[in-house]
């Protein structure tokens, strides 16, 4: 480039971070901005006195996607961070039993032998055909779907055969596995993208299959660290990260985003802005209601949006002998999901999510204390639930039922902090639209060329990255979602990609 071009990026979450480490290496001149005090957006810490959590993710899917990332720039992720592979990944609790679910093939066939009456006699022919759907889909999600044109690819004409068009994720399971707790087993992962089983794209079904061919990872410290390191590696390269410079509103001058403008006022001008903040949030707050057609505030009401989250942290005095992750099953599943994404109400018999981090890692709290991160799905703000009014009372069914199904006692007695982020916090404090955690619906009709676009539709010079454009949620998707988005800026200007040596 004869000068610098300018880049701002509107958010250090982990797309925006991504997105200005790749483009920092390029040559880019980079500015991210962010309201918080600490960079990673929903996957930065939450500190109580000593005890570290993350704020959101927990599970690092695909780490070889995080190594792209980092070698892109030059650099090894095992430079920067501490990686432990779980095993087993997770346990999973049902009313009458529970299973542990392991990448290693032998262990879960065993597992499956253990713990069914058909056994593990599907599982091998779930990891070929799923195996197959992964390899014939993956280089399709990683493509950009700015233009129509890019939709009509050889590469997804290919590839529609597996998009199991009218399937869900819980019914293609059928093809392998008769018992409902056994599809479950391997379905349970469409909460990775906030939607039902019976009612997420049946090709989301590779999901449980990522995790049983790659594994699944902790970070020492937290995942928060990915965060950490990234910022680190784009301050290296010459950029520059702002934190606490919350962006009032995206400068636009006839459909071009021409920078961005500060809450206190301040203006920055750049060649090109990159959006990482929630979708629907930078849509309806960030820019001014009658400069969107496609996205206009009212559209923006009837898109689908994923469901939302209770969350509860607690530091804690001692230290419980529990798995690092544990996901344990309503005794109605099924009820549940339906009340979460239809009736939009809470009920007494919930899903909910435990990490138990310390028994991996003991940096997380002071010795002989312990973190514990609990999640339960719950409706987004569409419910009008009045989390004033339920907060406390959602705190003591939480304590209460994960005292009971885990056999902890009084737990309350050994609760030093705590924080409770609610749907209502999610959508007040963390600036996510109605508080749908996974940001948009996953439905056919939102994904791909159908998905907000990397390179934006409606204003020239502005990019998305992040889980509400495509690929989608989750960080190894948001990590893609910042290679397009960077690539498609190098495109414009003319700058080489670098790639990546797979021999």
């Amino acid at each position: 480039m004869p000068e610098k071009k300018h880049i701002v990026i509107v958010g250090a979450g982990p797309g925006g971070l991504c997105a200005g480490m790749l483009l920092s290496q390029r040559g880019f001149k980079v500015s991210i901005f962010d309201k918080n005090a600490e960079v990673g957006g929903r996957n930065r810490p939450i500190r109580l006195n000593g005890h570290v959590f993350d704020t959101g993710p927990t599970f690092l899917l695909m780490k070889h996607v995080l190594d792209d990332m980092f070698a892109l720039c030059g650099k090894r992720s095992s430079d920067y961070l501490e990686f432990f592979k779980l095993d087993p990944m997770y346990r999973l609790m049902f009313d009458d039993q529970s299973v542990d679910v392991y990448s290693d093939r032998e262990k879960m066939r065993a597992e499956l032998q253990r713990a069914f009456p058909e056994g593990s006699a599907g599982f091998d022919r779930y990891i070929e055909e799923e195996g197959k759907r992964f390899r014939k889909l993956y280089p399709c999600i990683k493509r950009n779907y700015s233009s129509i044109s890019a939709f009509f690819s050889w590469e997804l004409i290919k590839a529609l055969p597996y998009l199991a068009l009218n399937h869900s994720v819980f019914s293609n399971l059928g093809r392998y596995f008769k018992a409902e707790k056994m599809r479950l087993i391997f379905s349970f992962q469409s909460k990775y993208l906030g939607m039902s089983p019976w009612e997420c794209p049946a090709l989301f079904t590779m999901l449980s299959y990522l995790e049983h061919e790659y594994g699944i990872y902790h970070v020492k410290g937290g995942l928060n660290r990915i965060a950490a390191a990234m910022a680190k590696v784009i301050t290296e390269q010459g950029g520059h990260i702002h934190t606490s410079a919350a962006v009032q509103s995206l400068i636009i001058d006839n459909k071009v985003a021409k920078g961005v403008r500060l809450q206190d006022g301040t203006e920055i001008t750049a060649d090109e802005v990159i959006i990482n903040a929630d979708f629907a949030y930078a849509m309806s707050q960030l820019v001014k209601p009658n400069q969107l057609k496609q996205h206009s505030p009212e559209r923006l009401k009837r898109m689908e949006y994923s469901c939302s989250t209770f969350m509860l942290y607690l530091a804690l005095d001692t230290r419980y002998d529990l798995p690092h992750h544990t996901i344990v099953f309503a005794d109605d599943y099924k009820t549940n999901i339906s009340n979460i994404f239809h009736n939009k109400k809470l009920n007494d018999d919930f899903s909910f999510y435990v990490q138990n981090a310390c028994v991996t890692d003991t940096s997380l709290a002071p010795e002989g204390h312990s973190t514990l991160y609990i999640l339960v799905p719950m409706p987004n703000n569409n419910s009008h639930i009045n989390w004033d009014e339920q907060c406390a009372s959602m705190r003591e069914k939480v304590l209460d039922m994960v005292a009971e199904r885990f056999n902890l006692g009084d737990i309350r007695s050994h609760i030093a902090h705590e924080k409770i982020i609610t749907p209502q916090n999610w959508e007040n404090d963390e600036n996510v639209f109605l508080g749908a955690t996974f940001s948009l619906s996953h439905k056919f009709s939102q994904l791909l060329y159908w998905r907000p676009h990397n390179q934006f539709q409606e204003l020239k010079q502005c990019y998305l990255v992040g889980g509400g454009t495509h690929p989608g949620s989750g960080l190894p998707t948001i990590y893609e979602s910042a290679r397009i988005s960077s690539d498609l800026i190098c495109q414009k200007h003319g700058v080489a990609i670098p790639q990546l040596d797979r021999a």
